[in-house]
């Protein structure tokens, strides 16, 4: 009995390390392969291109969970197959089971196709700042059936791609840093735009500010006239992913210049 075992461990258990062990080799080699190639591809590229780089990264994560359900899968085909399992009845029956429960599973190939066609059309990156059904945050992870999401919270949303019914990208080309300004009916509103535009120019010409920003800060006018206020709403286009930083440093400046020349500030 011994001798059988130790003859069985040393023909049949041999393999099955090996097989664990080159499936490991394998998986990994092929993610380091994936990893390299985004390097590569990125390089060609301008550094400074996030678009390029959000979508490498997307494309190339979704490889690596590719590669590692499908090294997985051949991997457990071969260990069976070696303890003596046969397969075909297993795959046999694995089909016909999986026949049945997909006439019960619309909303998963629903949440496939749907984050098959997400991909494909570029409409959403890892990285990107989306809002989803409502709710924004960063893009941390797309997924064949799920988009991953967190928000402004720390919180980890979690949608099927099936259920997404609205998705605004906030930041593919470029955003806009907005900002409304609320000053009373007795301020002289063309001082305040005067005021507004010099503050503006003073942060498109800053050499720290200057790479975030695509424009000049557009001032259409008075937005709306209710509850004893008068709104300007004032923008600057920005690189993706910078107008947040941008509208607060020009929140700063505004309340700043107003207080100083005695302009009641409110800023929203």
């Amino acid at each position: 009995m011994k001798t059988a075992v130790v003859s069985w461990l040393l023909l049949h258990g041999v393999k099955i390390v090996l097989i664990a062990v080159a499936a490991t080799v394998v998986i990994r080699g092929l993610h380091a392969a994936i990893r390299q190639l985004q390097l590569r591809i990125s390089r060609r590229q301008v550094h400074t291109d996030l678009e390029w780089q959000r979508r490498v990264a997307t494309i190339g994560g979704l490889l690596q969970s590719l590669v590692s359900v499908a090294g997985g899968f051949v991997a457990v085909v071969m260990l069976l197959r070696e303890i003596g399992i046969d397969i075909m009845p297993i795959l046999a029956t694995a089909g016909i089971v999986g026949l049945a429960i997909g006439f019960g599973a619309q909303n998963l190939v629903r949440d496939v196709i749907s984050g098959f066609f997400l991909i494909l059309e570029d409409q959403v990156r890892v990285g990107d700042l989306t809002k989803i059904n409502g709710v924004t945050g960063i893009v941390e992870q797309i997924n064949l059936r799920t988009i991953v999401l967190r928000d402004s919270e720390g919180a980890v949303q979690v949608f099927p791609n099936g259920t997404v019914g609205t998705l605004a990208n906030l930041s593919k080309h470029y955003a806009y840093a907005v900002v409304e300004v609320r000053v009373a009916y007795s301020e002289h509103l063309d001082r305040v735009m005067a005021t507004i535009d010099e503050i503006g120019a003073s942060l498109a010409q800053d050499p720290a500010w200057q790479p975030l920003l695509l424009g000049p800060l557009d001032v259409p006018g008075v937005e709306s006239i209710a509850d004893g206020l008068s709104t300007i709403k004032v923008r600057f286009k920005t690189q993706p992913l910078n107008q947040g930083k941008v509208a607060n440093e020009l929140r700063r400046r505004i309340v700043t210049t107003f207080v100083a020349r005695g302009i009641r500030p409110y800023a929203g």
